[in-house]
């Protein structure tokens, strides 16, 4: 069967999703939701984008539309993806933080977790003595679909064929048997890592003590400007005096209002 959308409903829909997690969808993106949404439609054996879109709005669980949205956005990612970043946490931050040995980070879109345990290899690999450290690291996403993989912490061994090999013998286990071709994460980088689902577009954020950096990356290029400026307002909210948040290398924050100051195109600083 061939499905087409309306006018109608593909506002529906985009209206849906927008509201619910700040994702806008273009006027011109009917056929990108057909293509991505086909599928789904056929499994439930519905005959219609309005079907749909009533069942999403009916199931009170909220696990259809976080399907809806895993099939409707991207979750791209990559070990050590935008590097100097991480260059930049080694280098300029933790050398602050070595008197109190404490630092406190947020991965606010960690989809399948790829950027938290990068977090967490970077804290490792850049201070002396790690095991004197208090390393804390939240990782969310409002997928739960991704963050139960993230969770898990097993991936294919190809998804670290590009991090330096003795890197990976430090923080990953091969696995053996049924697992060949697996790496899984070792106990001491999950161990500093919690993982939990939370909206980017709720109101507050259950953080209670400030945090030294914020990873909001790759994920603003789905919102709108409005949407943007309220969101970059709540992370400095949330920051520490002399924190940081990093936003992803395609982004820009040029035509946003907000307090920071600017330390780098994707760099942001809030004053001590």
């Amino acid at each position: 069967m061939e499905y087409a959308i309306s006018k109608q409903e593909y506002e529906k829909i985009r209206t849906l999703l927008y509201d619910e997690s700040g994702i806008s969808l273009g006027d011109s993106k009917q056929s990108l939701v057909v293509s991505r949404l086909t599928k789904r439609l056929r499994d439930l054996h519905m005959d219609s984008f309005a079907s749909y879109y009533q069942y999403v709005t009916q199931d009170q669980s909220g696990e259809e539309f976080t399907r809806m949205l895993d099939l409707l956005s991207t979750n791209k990612t990559d070990f050590f993806r935008e590097p100097k970043h991480f260059d930049f946490l080694r280098e300029r931050i933790l050398p602050t933080l070595e008197k109190e040995k404490q630092i406190r980070i947020w991965s606010s879109a960690c989809s399948t977790g790829e950027e938290p345990y990068t977090i967490a290899m970077t804290l490792y690999e850049s201070v002396r003595a790690p095991e004197q450290w208090n390393f804390q690291v939240l990782a969310s996403d409002i997928s739960t679909r991704v963050l139960a993989h993230a969770a898990k912490g097993l991936y294919a061994e190809e998804r670290v064929r590009e991090v330096p090999a003795e890197i990976v013998k430090r923080h990953f286990l091969h696995g053996r048997g049924d697992s060949a071709g697996l790496v899984k994460v070792k106990p001491h980088l999950s161990a500093i890592i919690k993982f939990r689902r939370l909206n980017l577009m709720d109101d507050r954020f259950p953080i209670k003590a400030p945090l030294d950096l914020i990873f909001c990356r790759n994920v603003m290029i789905y919102f709108d400007r409005p949407t943007q400026e309220r969101l970059v307002n709540k992370f400095y909210h949330h920051l520490k005096p002399g924190g940081y948040l990093f936003i992803g290398h395609s982004e820009s924050l040029q035509w946003v209002s907000h307090p920071f100051k600017t330390i780098a195109p994707t760099i942001y600083w809030k004053e001590a």
